[in-house]
């Protein structure tokens, strides 16, 4: 399997969706072992009278999260600023600063800041120059960057321990001071416009946004990560900083650390952001309320196919967000094709509404994503690559005509999108939509052709080792541990997350597969339940998308129907 797969697949058991320009998506991370059997016991699990947080100064609830050679600990200062840390063993640590924030936060006067505002991280603050920043930060050490994404925005460190007190000052100055000059703001409109220029030149770049956009039309996910052009020109230091004055508050920010003392990193937490002041009671950023939902839903395209009734079943004992302080994700489905004959293969996109983040079948849903599996063409695969997924084996290695075909699995804290996408030579549009639509239907049972035990032991072994060897990354562990802690409130052991993986029966995969291509997803979220394409090439084959559809259901008896209206979209 690829790199490039591996991550994805990473990225879709925990929260972490953002663009293809940042680091290397986390999950959580221990030592195996042969580095356990090379130290002493004590030089890396603490007693259990150390387990236990010393009492503070700072009155703080603090929680510890235990697994067999790492303690991750949580504390909530009384302005609701949580810190997170694990104390794992190393020559340097990691450092970060998560907050709740992102493009899905915002609306007709802020589209696109996120986008511009990890850009003008580490700049110039109220205390500190532009140079003076630069300068600061050479003399930490160590690597620094900001990301932003739908749920969040990240601010985050490799560092030597000793530098972690002047790290912490520097992204603190950063995140609560942060000058904005209409200098600095113009610098990143002219980069920004070379960013967006190149993802449309690359439709497998582009295409993923536009497919969001869609499907969750005019409302949070489907805003856009990449600001929009006809918005850098209007953006002023204004809309930024009233973006930053709405959303970045203390209940909604989480410090995290990865080779640090949890009591000193609670210190310094409380020091450079303990005075900031909530606007809401401590602890509501988090809470058990859900997103209503409509009763009732659409069927989707695989409806007459899979019935009407769905699992509603949610993760049970984990907090969910607060949907009193932002609007709950709206799917729509939709269609839109954009014609553009320079393009040497038609790229096409058929997703569904999938599954959050809170969801019990998450693990189920991740299984199936990887045991379908999928790439290019061209590969340089063998054992462990990928080579024996359903997607290579039925799709690749009997067309000549597919440039690519691959699945996908975005997902959030309230709703998700799972799907095929794939490549063809102009031409074969019409054949390839057959193709996707024979291979999702296939994953709905386990007689012939359906799924057989072997793939799916396959599929979870190599989930559960993609997890885990991701994790040996201390930085991928301390994005886990922050992004976590942010939508969970605290963080899942490795063993109880390999435990659930491990659960997964091939009846877990059919239910799941009918869940979410049946449209039965929207029973809980309010979602319209319908399917999403997105195209780009030589798409005019697929104008009347519903007509198409049609015929294919009709050839191959499968008996569901669509009733999504079909776009166009010229470039």
């Amino acid at each position: 399997m690829s790199k490039q797969l591996s991550s994805a697949i990473a990225r879709h058991v925990l929260p972490f969706t953002r663009r293809a320009n940042n680091i290397t998506m986390p999950l959580i991370s221990r030592m195996n072992k042969h580095q356990q059997a090379s130290l002493q016991s004590d030089d890396f699990i603490k007693a259990p009278e150390q387990v236990v947080a010393k009492n503070s100064i700072h009155p703080a609830t603090t929680t510890t999260t235990s697994n067999s050679s790492i303690v991750s600990k949580v504390t909530k200062l009384p302005n609701g600023v949580r810190v997170a840390t694990e104390d794992s063993q190393g020559h340097f640590a990691s450092l970060g600063v998560y907050v709740d924030a992102g493009s899905r936060y915002e609306d007709d006067t802020t589209r696109g800041v996120s986008h511009i505002l990890d850009r003008l991280a580490f700049k110039s603050t109220k205390n500190r120059t532009s140079e003076a920043m630069m300068a600061d930060l050479e003399a930490a050490g160590g690597n620094v960057m900001c990301s932003s994404s739908r749920e969040s925005i990240m601010y985050q460190s490799a560092l030597l321990p000793q530098d972690l007190p002047q790290m912490l000052a520097i992204m603190a100055d950063t995140i609560r001071n942060p000058a904005v000059t209409e200098e600095e703001l113009e610098e990143q409109r002219v980069s920004a416009g070379h960013e967006i220029q190149e993802y449309w030149s690359k439709p497998e770049m582009i295409l993923p946004e536009l497919l969001h956009t869609v499907a969750y039309k005019d409302n949070t996910l489907g805003n856009p990560l990449l600001c929009p052009v006809e918005n850098l020109e209007t953006m002023t230091t204004e809309n930024i900083k009233k973006y930053i004055n709405t959303w970045y508050r203390p209940e909604r920010i989480v410090v995290s650390a990865v080779g640090a003392d949890h009591d000193k990193v609670v210190d310094l937490t409380h020091k450079y952001f303990g005075d900031m002041k909530s606007l809401a009671p401590a602890g509501s950023g988090l809470g058990s309320e859900e997103a209503s939902g409509s009763e009732s839903h659409k069927g989707g395209i695989f409806k007459s196919l899979f019935g009407k009734s769905g699992s509603t079943s949610t993760a049970s004992g984990i907090l969910k967000p607060d949907f009193n302080s932002r609007q709950p994700a709206k799917y729509t489905g939709g269609t839109l094709l954009i014609e553009d004959d320079t393009q040497p293969f038609t790229h096409l996109f058929v997703g569904f509404e999938g599954l959050s983040i809170h969801d019990d079948d998450i693990y189920a849903l991740a299984t199936l994503q990887l045991l379908m599996g999928g790439g290019s063409s061209f590969s340089a695969g063998g054992p462990g690559k990928g080579m024996y997924s359903r997607l290579f084996s039925n799709v690749l290695n009997h067309y000549n005509w597919i440039e690519s075909c691959m699945s996908f699995n975005h997902c959030y804290s309230d709703s998700g999108l799972f799907g095929i996408s794939g490549s063809c030579y102009p031409g074969y549009e019409t054949m390839l939509l057959e193709v996707i639509v024979r291979e999702l239907e296939l994953t709905t049972r386990t007689g012939k052709g359906g799924i057989a035990q072997g793939e799916l032991d396959r599929a979870k072994n190599q989930l559960r080792s993609s997890v885990l060897m991701n994790l040996e990354s201390k930085m991928v562990q301390l994005e886990d541990l922050g992004r976590q802690v942010q939508v969970h409130g605290a963080k899942v052991p490795v063993e109880e997350l390999c435990s659930k993986i491990e659960k997964v029966t091939r009846q877990d995969m059919v239910r799941v597969a009918r869940r979410v291509f049946g449209g039965q997803v929207a029973s809980l979220t309010g979602g319209s339940g319908e399917v999403t394409i997105v195209g780009q090439g030589l798409t005019k084959n697929l104008q009347g998308a519903e007509k198409v559809l049609e015929k294919i259901v009709k050839k191959k008896e499968l008996g569901f129907s669509y009733s999504g209206q079909p776009g166009k979209c010229e470039k």
